[in-house]
């Protein structure tokens, strides 16, 4: 019979180190590139834009009303609400620009109704006049006080149309 040449405690030692694997350098690059084949990769961060409108709706404003592209936006620091849009079909868009039609933004959150104000030399800050395909057009709404903010969700009623839950950017 054999006589162990270690003792206990040594045994103990050797064996965790052999289970450990091999010592130095070599040992070390594997688990590193292991290590960085585990991590995960660093993504963009990803800006969060709401729906401006879903998709039907999108659809429904092209087949009814000759428009697409529709926004709503804060300008001049706030103070005021650009709504814009470009025609597809000038007739069924003519009465966006029909100067009848008074056009006003709805903010139910807010619980305001705001109006394109009228300037002395200018006139109303809107565009009239015959739509032509593949143009944008505008108007603007005043917002005095800043009640429509950022984010919020809006309707902007011109005679019969209505644009509901457009989000303002």
């Amino acid at each position: 019979m054999l006589k162990p040449s270690l003792s206990w405690p040594r045994c103990l030692l050797f064996v965790t180190a052999l289970s450990a694997g091999p010592v130095g350098r070599a040992a070390e690059a594997p688990s590193q590139q292991a290590l960085a084949a585990k991590a995960p990769a660093k993504a963009k961060p990803v800006r969060y834009s709401p729906d401006r409108f879903a998709g039907r709706a999108g659809k429904y404003y092209q087949l009814v009303w000759g428009i697409d592209s529709l926004s709503v936006r804060l300008v001049e620091s706030g103070e005021v609400v650009r709504f814009t849009y470009r025609v597809l079909d000038p007739e069924k868009a003519s009465i966006l620009s029909d100067r009848k039609n008074e056009p006003s933004l709805i903010d139910p959150r807010a619980g305001v109704k705001l109006v394109v104000p009228t300037m002395e030399k200018i006139g109303p800050l809107r565009q009239t006049g015959t739509p032509e395909a593949g143009n944008a057009y505008w108007m603007a709404f005043s917002n005095k006080g800043r009640p429509v903010k950022k984010g919020d969700r809006v309707d902007v009623v011109i005679g019969l149309f209505r644009a509901q839950g457009l989000v303002v950017d």
